[in-house]
């Protein structure tokens, strides 16, 4: 059985994606999106990933914004993927494909359930992230859908995970991977390092 991918997302500092790197996360995420907490300059992501082996996925998180933005951000920073995690249409995705970049489709629970099933399937040929209805607040949200009719690709779960509820929720729904980031804060948009390490450490032991 494949080993799960773990992303560590909203990172901003030295330490952070030191504990990620160390503790052996296969994705170090930054956030671009305005209105976050968590949103970073792509100056000082340039700085940070310059600490990150290659072989770890630097991932830029974006949220509706114009795709020129969001391709200016992702070179100027250096980041290799870029999500989308808002309303973008396929074109969008397409369109940072084009330009150089792996992808990876986040979506709400409500909206991938809302999509039609032709939708569905295209997005499922990428990488899509199943996320609560408001990302990055730490709410989990009830999968219970998925559990009858999980995604047909690759998907990553994200929503309220931390280092105490992500392994049983790894064994239940089986994702390819996870995606975490207010469940390894001390407070709201500040990592605590060891909690970075913990939630690994919980990923890579689910069944």
């Amino acid at each position: 059985m494949p080993q799960p991918y773990i992303k560590i997302c909203g990172l901003s500092t030295h330490e952070a994606v030191q504990a990620a790197v160390d503790a052996g996360a296969d994705a170090v995420g930054f956030v671009f999106a305005p209105g976050s907490p968590r949103t970073v300059a792509p100056e000082l992501v340039q700085i940070l990933i310059a600490m990150v082996p290659e072989g770890i996925e630097t991932v830029g998180v974006f949220r509706n914004q114009p795709i020129d933005e969001v391709l200016d951000l992702a070179r100027r920073s250096g980041v290799g993927t870029i999500q989308l995690h808002g309303t973008e249409p396929y074109t969008e995705l397409e369109a940072a494909v084009n330009a150089g970049f792996a992808t990876l489709r986040a979506f709400s629970i409500d909206d991938y359930h809302a999509l039609e099933t032709t939708e569905r399937k295209r997005w499922e040929t990428g990488r899509i992230l199943l996320d609560a209805v408001e990302p990055g607040a730490g709410v989990t949200f009830d999968a219970s859908k998925l559990l009858e009719t999980p995604p047909s690709g690759m998907w990553i779960l994200a929503g309220g995970l931390n280092p105490v509820n992500v392994a049983q929720l790894m064994t239940q729904l089986k994702p390819a991977g996870v995606d975490v980031s207010s469940g390894v804060e001390s407070i709201r948009g500040v990592k605590d390092v060891e909690l970075i390490r913990e939630f690994i450490v919980a990923a890579r032991s689910a069944e």
